[in-house]
């Protein structure tokens, strides 16, 4: 049984990792969040121990020579300092995405994993996904010289919390094409291959569009927090959320068969096939260029949906 210490335990997505953490027979020793209503845990491991200061849940970790990992559940911009000391606490690290914000914290992970001889790994769950691998055999199966046409667009409305919560602040989120782009843009590089150039068309505070050229397609794509990007007829449906992923105008399906991905990530890293920092890196330079790139004039290479801007 593998032990666990976890940060971020209030955050929505903390209570997928309370899942996979018991789904694969782990304990939860210890968590900490600011937020003290924590009656989710009691659902998972009631014994497990809690603080909201981090400097005792850091002194408990250091003192505690059991544990085996660290979950890191946290805002974005806490995740490179809170990896690097749970490495140095003697600890393995399983981390949501954007594992980092910037290619600096990459290189110095990278450097206190070899001192510790520590391991980092990245949440990448749609790598997991049984219509996203299928995609994936399909294209290496594929020896013609084909270039695939890409459209990829997730608008994902929020309310008026966001732009008062940390979100909001490029500086602690990574902006939107970090917060809820980077596990789309991980997917098709690791499908399609390498980015060969990058164009970026918009970069607001609540959405974002662009182009990607990778080694065996053209992506348009387009990410948003406004709902009134969402297409007439999702609106019709009372959707506050669309996405879309096309191939070659095909439709790909894939809003089936998430509830269990973080569960077959855990099953993963701790079977020795987990999603290292090298795994992760290619994503988060791509979105470190894309916040601190120039917007290039509408050419022909532009997202459908920035019609309406033009």
């Amino acid at each position: 049984m593998k032990k666990f210490a976890l940060m971020g335990a209030a955050g929505f997505v903390a209570e997928r990792h309370l899942r996979a953490i018991k789904e694969t027979g782990g304990s939860l020793v210890v968590t900490s969040d600011p937020f003290d209503v924590m009656g989710r845990i009691d659902s998972y491991f009631p014994f497990a121990e809690f603080f909201k200061n981090t400097d005792k849940f850091w002194n408990f970790v250091k003192n505690n020579e059991e544990l085996d990992y660290a979950s890191i559940c946290t805002p974005n911009y806490l995740h490179a300092e809170q990896i690097e000391k749970a490495l140095k606490s003697n600890l393995n690290v399983i981390c949501e995405k954007p594992l980092v914000l910037y290619p600096s914290d990459v290189e110095q992970l990278r450097r206190t994993e070899k001192e510790t001889g520590k391991q980092i790994f990245s949440i990448l769950q749609l790598r997991l996904h049984p219509a996203i691998k299928a995609l994936k055999n399909k294209i290496e199966n594929d020896l013609s010289d084909h270039i695939y046409d890409i459209d990829l667009s997730y608008i994902t409305s929020r309310g008026k919390w966001y732009d008062k919560s940390w979100k909001s602040d490029v500086k602690k989120s990574g902006g939107v094409a970090t917060n809820i782009g980077i596990h789309f843009f991980d997917m098709l590089i690791w499908i399609f291959g390498d980015v060969q150039k990058n164009v970026i068309h918009m970069s607001r505070h609540n959405k974002a569009s662009g182009f990607l050229q990778l080694e065996k397609a053209n992506v348009r794509w387009f990410l948003s927090l406004d709902y009134d990007d969402i297409p007439a007829q999702s609106k019709a449906k009372g959707a506050r959320t669309h996405r879309s992923v096309t191939i070659n105008e095909k439709e790909i399906e894939f809003s089936e068969g998430f509830t269990n991905l973080h569960t077959k990530s855990y099953e993963n890293i701790l079977s020795g096939n987990g999603f290292d920092i090298d795994e992760a890196e290619k994503s988060i330079f791509l979105t470190h260029e894309i916040r601190n790139g120039s917007q290039s004039p509408l050419l022909d290479d532009y997202h459908p949906f920035l019609k309406k801007y033009i």
